[in-house]
C-alpha cells in the first residue's frame, strides 16, 4: 500500500499554488487524459447546483490530489467509474455512522478516521481546505455534493493506490466513547 506522503501532499499544494491560469488548464488537460472519471465526478457538481465559485474548491483538491500522484512516481491505475460508487457507498456509511453523535464524539470520530485512513495526508488536506472554505456545515443539497465529491476522491485515491488494496492503519490505541 502505498500513502502519499505529507512532503508530497503539501508540495502538490505548493506546485498548484504557483500555476498560471494556463498551467492549471494544461494540468486539467493531463487529469482528463489520466484519470477521466475523478475529473467528470468534479464536473458534474455543476449539474447538482454548485455555483462556479464553489466548483473551484473540488477542482483545486483534485488538481492538489492529482499532482501529489505524480509526485509519487507510481504508476496510478485509472479510477473507474465502479470503484467511485465503491468508495461513495463507504463513505456515506461512515457519514450514517456519524449522524446524531455530540460535537465532542464527531471529532473524536474525524480524527479516528484521518489517522487511520491510507491516506491519512491528503484527507487531512482535503478536510482542512474545505473547512477553510466554511464548506463542512452543508447548509445545501449542493454543498453536500461538493462535500461528497471532494472526500470521494480521497476514498478512490486510497483505494487504488499501487501495492495492494487499501488497508487502514492500525488505531492509536484512542477510540469514541460509545
Amino acid at each position: 500500500m502505498s500513502e502519499l506522503s505529507q512532503a508530497q501532499v503539501v508540495q502538490a499544494v505548493v506546485s498548484v499554488e504557483r500555476m498560471s491560469a494556463a498551467q492549471r488548464v494544461q494540468l486539467a488537460d493531463e487529469i482528463y487524459l489520466r484519470q477521466p472519471n475523478l475529473l467528470a465526478s468534479v464536473l458534474v457538481l455543476e449539474r447538482m447546483g454548485v455555483s462556479l465559485q464553489q466548483l473551484e474548491v473540488p477542482i483545486y483538491i483534485l488538481m492538489v490530489a492529482y499532482q501529489a500522484i505524480k509526485a509519487s512516481r507510481l504508476d496510478w491505475p485509472l479510477i473507474t467509474e465502479d470503484v467511485q460508487e465503491r468508495c461513495l457507498q463507504r463513505l456515506n456509511g461512515s457519514i450514517r455512522f456519524d449522524e446524531g453523535l455530540s460535537p465532542e464524539l464527531m471529532r473524536q470520530a474525524v480524527q479516528q478516521r484521518v489517522d487511520g485512513h491510507a491516506q491519512r495526508y491528503l484527507l487531512a488536506f482535503v478536510h482542512g481546505y474545505l473547512r477553510d472554505h466554511d464548506l463542512l456545515a452543508v447548509r445545501s443539497d449542493a454543498e453536500k455534493y461538493l462535500l461528497l465529491a471532494s472526500f470521494n476522491l480521497v476514498e478512490c485515491i486510497a483505494a487504488t493506490a499501487p501495492g495492494g488494496t487499501p488497508q487502514r492503519r492500525p488505531s492509536s490505541g484512542k477510540q469514541a466513547a460509545p
